[in-house]
């Protein structure tokens, strides 16, 4: 076909093609399996050799919905229960064609006042709606493990000040190893950030006080009195069984000990938007710096992450100071994102989580919390009710730590068990649940977070485990 300029005329009929193939999509979507196995051949249709010559614009969008929409993991649909995934509300995903229509340079306030200005917009917002002190810095970011990443970064800055280095400028060549202490909750997300900062994967310690990983505030207490300037990782919701580090206490240990204290709230910060979880997080409102995730709990489409930092200045000193002549000063009305964060090249990511919180409020987000809450205790009715299902884990928001545990079945045979029945369920692809180790027991953990997830879905899921467990335990 050659140069996308001869056939420029194309483009409203290539989004046109999208728009009538959504319909029917999103009208299918509640119905489908997650995964349909007897299409998963089609991805190989994506394989080939880079043509010469293309076939052109009409033609590769046509395949790509051909392939796409029945080859996909169905994983914005309401029986995705895998991970912690939502799906994109009516208003986000509209708005993140939106966002690919505009295509704005976001990270420059001279390239895009309308992209600039939409995020300054929604992370006000997102401080409303999460309890947040106003005078706080955030950004938006890729996701959560990129807002551990920002908020780390202003802790390893803190930090290396504390012992009188400039770590933007220097580096960390010559400093000791920054202490950094958490429980047994901390998640590889704030292992990897750690990692990627150069401060190593292990440098976290962790203090616990039972197998589940629960904080040992004493003996924290002990470790800062010796330790010297450190770094505290609080959890706001733990991916296993769904637990919540005690982030009153740990606020108050760190301003005892003049510690950092960084939460990775990646799902679990959605919690103060409902009287009924608030409990939860309180005391995130002191703590130095903040992640969570809007593609998970908010339902706003991929990438979608935010950090907050109390110390508003601190994200400048992290990120900022290129000394590139051909970039703008910082300024505090007309900012540019990409002092403030790790990434330059940031798409518009703001239209998504504007269009959601415009549209939805703080009502609908509040109801949509409530409501998985809800379904999640539902389950849980289930599985107690259930002669071969068992309960592992207290459920605080969504998450729903259980395993299958046939009348008679020995000890030592369970975890085999329910690690086919992961791999089953998988296979099976009507929903998704995928296995996890806790308190050393192979478990189901199923994260309830998507939008459309109905009562039905639940019933559903709890049925096809006891299927499918079943037919394995009586194979075995």
């Amino acid at each position: 076909m050659g140069d996308p300029l001869n056939a420029r005329e194309d483009a409203a009929e290539a989004l046109g093609m999208v728009a009538r193939a959504a319909g029917p999509y999103l009208d299918a979507l509640p119905h489908l399996p997650v995964r349909d196995a007897t299409h998963a051949h089609l991805v190989e249709d994506l394989d080939g050799p880079l043509p010469d010559v293309g076939d052109g614009t009409i033609a590769a969008i046509a395949d790509l919905l051909r392939i796409g929409t029945r080859a996909a993991t169905h994983s914005s649909g309401p029986r995705f229960f895998h991970f912690v995934v939502g799906g994109a509300t009516p208003a986000a995903q509209a708005a993140d064609w939106v966002t690919s229509l505009l295509d704005q340079a976001a990270g420059l306030w001279p390239a895009s006042p309308l992209a600039a200005r939409a995020e300054t917009v929604v992370l006000r917002w997102l401080k409303e709606l999460f309890g947040l002190p106003e005078s706080h810095g955030a950004v938006l970011t890729t996701s959560a493990t990129a807002a551990n990443l920002t908020g780390l970064a202003c802790a390893r800055h803190w930090w290396a000040g504390r012992h009188g280095v400039d770590v933007t400028a220097d580096g960390l060549v010559g400093l000791p190893r920054m202490p950094v202490f958490s429980s047994g909750y901390v998640h590889p997300s704030s292992l990897k950030a750690l990692q990627l900062l150069g401060l190593g994967r292990d440098v976290v310690r962790t203090l616990t006080r039972d197998d589940a990983g629960r904080l040992d505030v004493d003996a924290l207490d002990r470790a800062l009195a010796s330790s010297g300037p450190a770094v505290l990782i609080g959890n706001a919701g733990e991916v296993n069984g769904g637990d919540f580090d005690p982030l009153d206490e740990m606020a108050d240990l760190a301003g005892r000990h003049g510690a950092w204290l960084h939460v990775d709230g990646a799902f679990g910060l959605f919690a103060a938007l409902s009287p009924r979880t608030a409990g939860l997080v309180r005391g995130v409102e002191r703590a130095d710096s903040v992640a969570a995730d809007g593609h998970k709990w908010l339902n706003v489409p991929y990438e979608s992450g935010f950090a907050f930092v109390r110390d508003r200045s601190a994200l400048g000193r992290a990120f900022g100071a290129w000394n590139a002549p051909y970039l703008p000063e910082p300024d505090e009305e007309f900012i540019n994102y990409n002092n403030l964060g790790p990434e330059s090249s940031r798409r518009a990511r703001a239209f998504p989580i504007w269009a959601t919180l415009r549209a939805y409020g703080r009502d609908g987000h509040r109801a949509m919390v409530e409501r998985h809450q809800d379904l999640a205790l539902r389950l849980g009715r289930r599985i107690t009710e259930s002669p071969d299902l068992e309960l592992l884990a207290p459920i605080t928001a969504f998450i729903v730590c259980f395993r299958y545990r046939p009348p008679g079945a020995p000890e030592e045979t369970l975890d085999h068990l329910n690690r086919e029945l992961g791999e089953a369920l998988i296979e099976d692809g009507r929903v998704y649940a995928g296995t996890t180790v806790y308190r050393g027991m192979v478990a189901l953990r199923p994260a309830i977070v998507n939008w459309r997830t109905t009562e039905e879905d639940i019933d559903l899921l709890a049925s096809v485990v006891r299927q499918l467990g079943t037919r394995l335990h009586r194979t075995s």
